[in-house]
């Protein structure tokens, strides 16, 4: 199960992260965000011990959104070192978002 970030534990779960960070920006009414929510999970079983997964609410966490710019969702960030190194706007197929995780491995 991917991990919940806010804007109260994101510096701690994601800027200090050793590992890379697959970061879902996603919303309850949103259909999309509601088809990718099950492939995020499966990516953080797949990936426990080597990536950290985590889903933001951007309605609960809009200060996050805006900190990175987030237009659409969803939008999967991918997080090193506290730096954005790739990014995915829409629902995308899983393939597509564990391609990108595993470059930054």
């Amino acid at each position: 199960m991917a991990l919940a970030v806010n804007d109260t534990n994101f510096e701690e779960l994601v800027m200090k992260a050793d590992k890379p960070v697959l970061l879902d920006f996603g919303a309850t009414w949103c259909g999309p965000c509601k088809a990718l929510s099950p492939i995020i999970d499966e990516i953080a079983t797949e990936y426990e011990g080597r990536a950290v997964v985590a889903k933001v609410d951007v309605e609960e966490s809009p200060a996050l959104s805006g900190a990175f710019k987030i237009r659409n969702v969803p939008t999967v960030l991918f997080i090193v070192n506290g730096e954005v190194k790739d990014k995915s706007v829409g629902a995308v197929p899983k393939a597509k978002l564990t391609e990108k995780l595993d470059a930054l491995l």
